[in-house]
């Protein structure tokens, strides 16, 4: 089955590719290779929340940063898809790198960044398990609560 025909059957659609914030591509390949820049979980041009992740009042619950850490992945197949020429010319997953803005105390960055590894999963099936580093850091671009970056395959 095609990449097109599982996110088809998923219920999904490629979002359009977030515009850089700064001088920077949303994605470039290198042989066999796409990277990613680091893609928010913007959804229609907008952050959906901001703040850090973490237990209490005025924090991001980190179940919200699990599905924007999944919008950031989708960002990111999006990206990827543009630079490689269509979607059906990835191949697979091989690293996701996560960066979870979050309060000292807080110590769950690895289940924020599973939604971006399920939703990679969901869609590359056995070529969408990866290398990953999930990291907690004190601040984000836009203040975001997570930041994804992907390195796939292409043919």
């Amino acid at each position: 089955m095609s990449v097109t025909e599982r996110m088809r059957e998923l219920g999904l659609e490629l979002p359009e590719v977030v515009p850089p914030v700064a001088d920077y591509v949303p994605a470039k390949v290198h042989g066999d290779l796409v990277y990613t820049s680091g893609q928010l979980p913007m959804v229609s041009g907008a952050l959906p929340a901001t703040g850090k992740v973490g237990d209490g009042d005025g924090l991001v619950p980190a179940d919200d940063a699990k599905g924007y850490a999944r919008q950031s992945a989708l960002n990111a197949v999006a990206a990827a898809a543009a630079a490689a020429g269509g979607l059906d010319r990835l191949t697979g997953v091989l690293k996701v790198t996560g960066f979870v803005a979050s309060v000292p105390a807080f110590t769950g960055q690895p289940g924020v960044i599973n939604g971006a590894s399920e939703l990679l999963g969901e869609i590359f099936g056995d070529v969408g398990r990866h290398a990953r580093s999930a990291v907690g850091v004190p601040v984000l671009p836009l203040d975001s609560p997570v930041e994804v970056e992907v390195v796939f395959s292409v043919r």
